[in-house]
């Protein structure tokens, strides 16, 4: 470097020297890059040194501190109080000025730093004036309640990017106070969504929220349950989608208290009976309002639409209802109000499509609305002579003005009346089947079912079928375990419409309260039923929401058993653990243990590999009678097409899956368990991975795969693009 230019003092030079590491072979190399490179000293505005700051009086010659009066002391505080600097270092982590100018005349400079310094100093300028903005917009929203004011002056900030920050600040501020500010709080989140807050940023200030929790604890000792409700009203009020918890769970710590939050929101507030009226009064919210009285201003505001064709106001009307998740009452009324003054019906649908177009009522309470109708459109059509033609032709113009999917409604045709039959018949039914039952306990012939099934229910009436699994499982219950395990079998494999069984077991809750005088663990049992009926696969997770739906009291024996349901499902290996409740086996033989199993399916692989019969595969498979387990049949052998690259085991695969024996789920529930263990297959096999990706490529194309399953390069699976 060259200094001739100017003298510099001793002490300067000792600094410059003592700057060298000495330890180092050479000097401290510095990029010509560095925006924190020293200035040239040819530069009429270079930038003093570290060392001239620091000099003792600042009296040499060569100082430009010469004639500067400071303080006599020989130290700056301000390092000192930041942690950072003094004689020899190079400053704070986080300081980007330090009064350090760009130089343009600076052989090194580049005109974007002048750029991305000032964009930078500008963004973080404006955040934080937008965040004393919005606490003061909140603290005068808690004074005067008024939302629309709240909305303009949110409007005119003009920076809708940092909106996640007036989510946050809303909700945090309200958390440290009454019931009163709560209430307000979630109500003007609900009257700002869309129109004013962007989903995206009331999405990513819940999100901060859940990160903040661990800090909001510390001041708000019930933290966790307030955010957790917060959380639950938003969902009910359909400005966080459900899919929200899920999501934040996989990307929060694992022992986070935003996981905490998370499950008090899914488990105390959103799984509970009738949990959408109880979060909504929580603090004070509708209070006021009634079932019945809301009906009421449904009733009149569409009669006053009618007669004044006013949409707007009509919306207006049902926006300040602020009962979201009751929308599906006012579809409901409209339609019958439409379907009662057929004049009327034009104004009416117009109404429901502008508030669907507008999203002021969401497709589920659409949805909702219209299934209520169908559920009870025997009923109507004895006050609407054509109710049924009326309502059908509503849902097809509704579905080509593209504002109801009909996909999502329940079905409407002829084949869903209910069958009258005779009275007489269905009591001789009983006596004959109770009769079958008694016999088929005592000689576990599921053969002689079947033909008493054909020939006394040659219809296959949908009734009948339900009183037949009704009684099955009612004179099960007052017996032992091994009549117990025959029930389930036989239930397994009469192969009744998954909708008669449904129709049975809610016949049989609703007789459970007489069941439980002679049964008094009436509700364990029905929901060991109930659980094992799933386990078997002959209903599905639907199926069991669909019972739930039809008994919501909290205090019901139906909910109780719901209830139950879920919990014996939710268990550790909940599988094997019902399917062995009573014993296994089917009559008096006990169940298999789960190495067995493997152990029994691996021989069974491997003979067929080597040459076995096919047939003789399929029915050894069968006769384990583990339906639930069929995924290790599909992991096993595709780890042996993998090692062996044995085509024979893909076509059994194939032929498994046409002929039901292996069903989607546990299809791709195999490949699944195949690629959380490709880390150690890959010790065996090198091109495992490569394999493994060709083989999932088949079976999608084969129809295989459930389409929720997807596989990333790390060979991991994937459910919905997340790991």
């Amino acid at each position: 470097m060259d200094f001739t230019a100017g003298k510099l003092s001793n002490e300067h030079q000792e600094q410059l020297r003592s700057a060298a590491d000495p330890l180092s072979v050479s000097p401290i190399q510095i990029s010509p890059k560095s925006p924190r490179s020293p200035k040239s000293p040819k530069s009429p505005k270079s930038p003093r040194s570290p060392g001239d700051r620091h000099s003792k009086h600042g009296s040499d010659k060569g100082s430009p501190l010469k004639n500067k009066k400071n303080s006599h002391s020989p130290r700056d505080g301000r390092p000192k109080k930041g942690g950072c600097g003094g004689k020899g270092t190079w400053g704070g982590l986080m300081d980007t000025d330090d009064g350090h100018a760009i130089d343009p005349n600076d052989p090194n400079y580049t005109s974007s730093e002048d750029t991305e310094r000032t964009s930078t100093k500008d963004m973080v300028a404006a955040f934080e004036e937008y965040k004393k903005k919005a606490i003061i917009l909140v603290e005068e929203y808690f004074q005067n309640d008024d939302i629309t004011s709240t909305a303009n002056e949110l409007r005119e900030l003009g920076m809708s990017c940092y909106d996640f920050y007036f989510i946050k600040k809303l909700v945090s501020m309200a958390m440290d106070r009454h019931d009163k500010e709560k209430e307000m709080a979630a109500v003007l989140l609900s009257a700002l969504y869309a129109e004013v807050i962007k989903p995206q940023q009331v999405y990513k200030g819940f999100s901060k929220l859940l990160e903040s929790a661990d800090d909001f604890i510390v001041d708000i000792p019930d933290a966790i349950d307030i955010l957790a409700l917060f959380i639950a009203r938003a969902v009910v009020d359909d400005i966080l989608p459900p899919a929200f918890l899920a999501k934040a769970n996989s990307s929060l710590p694992k022992y986070s208290k935003g996981i905490e939050v998370i499950k008090r929101a899914e488990k105390g507030y959103l799984s509970a009976p009738l949990h959408a009226e109880i979060i909504e009064r929580r603090w004070g919210g509708s209070k006021n309002k009634t079932v019945e009285d809301v009906k009421d201003k449904i009733n009149n505001l569409l009669i006053e639409y009618v007669v004044s064709g006013e949409k707007n106001e009509a919306c207006r009307c049902i926006k300040d209802l602020n009962m979201r998740f009751f929308h599906h009452e006012i579809v409901k009324r409209a339609i019958i109000m439409a379907m009662e003054k057929q004049q009327a019906e034009n104004r009416l649908l117009d109404l429901l499509k502008k508030a669907a177009e507008e999203g002021l009522i969401n497709s589920s309470q659409l949805s909702k609305g219209f299934n209520r109708i169908i559920d009870n459109i025997d009923d109507l059509s004895l006050d609407i002579p054509n109710a049924r033609v009326i309502f059908q032709s509503i849902i097809s113009k509704a579905a080509s003005e593209g504002w109801l999917c009909i996909s999502s409604l329940k079905s409407l045709s002829t084949q869903l009346e209910k069958q009258e039959i005779d009275e007489k018949l269905v009591k001789e039914f009983k006596v004959k089947a109770i009769s079958m039952i008694k016999e088929y306990f005592l000689s576990g012939e599921i053969i002689e079912v079947s033909r008493f099934l054909e020939s006394e229910n040659s219809s296959c009436l949908a009734e009948l079928n339900a009183i037949f699994v009704k009684k099955l499982i009612t004179l099960a219950m007052d017996r032992k375990n091994r009549e117990k395990e025959m029930a389930s079998v036989l239930l397994s494999s009469v192969c009744f419409p998954a909708d008669d069984v449904v129709n049975g077991f809610v016949m049989l809750i609703e007789a459970a309260d007489d069941t439980a005088l002679d049964i008094p663990i009436v509700v364990e049992d029905l929901a060991m039923f109930l659980a094992r009926a799933e386990v078997d696969e002959i209903l599905t997770p639907q199926h069991m929401e669909e019972i739930g739906s039809q008994f919501f009291e909290p205090n019901s024996i139906g909910n109780k058993v719901v209830l139950m349901v879920k919990s014996l499902l939710k268990g550790r290996l909940s599988g094997e653990r019902i399917l062995r409740c009573w014993g296994g086996g089917g009559s008096s033989t006990n169940g298999w243990a789960i190495e067995d199993v493997k152990d029994k399916i691996r021989k069974l692989l491997e003979e067929f590999e080597s040459g076995g019969d096919a047939k003789e595969a399929y029915r050894c498979i069968k006769e384990l009678g583990m339906p639930f387990f069929h995924h290790e049949v599909v992991k096993k052998s595709l780890v042996i097409i993998i090692e062996k690259k044995n085509e024979r085991l893909w076509g059994f695969l194939k032929e498994c899956f046409s002929m039901g024996l292996i069903t989607m789920y546990q299809m791709t529930k195999g490949f699944a368990r195949v690629a959380e263990s490709l880390d150690d297959l890959a010790l065996d096999v090198p091109d495992a991975e490569k394999q493994f990706k060709v083989n999932v490529e088949r079976a999608e194309a084969e129809g295989w795969l459930d389409s929720t399953f997807s596989f990333n390069r790390l060979g991991h699976p994937m459910e919905n693009g997340f790991c």
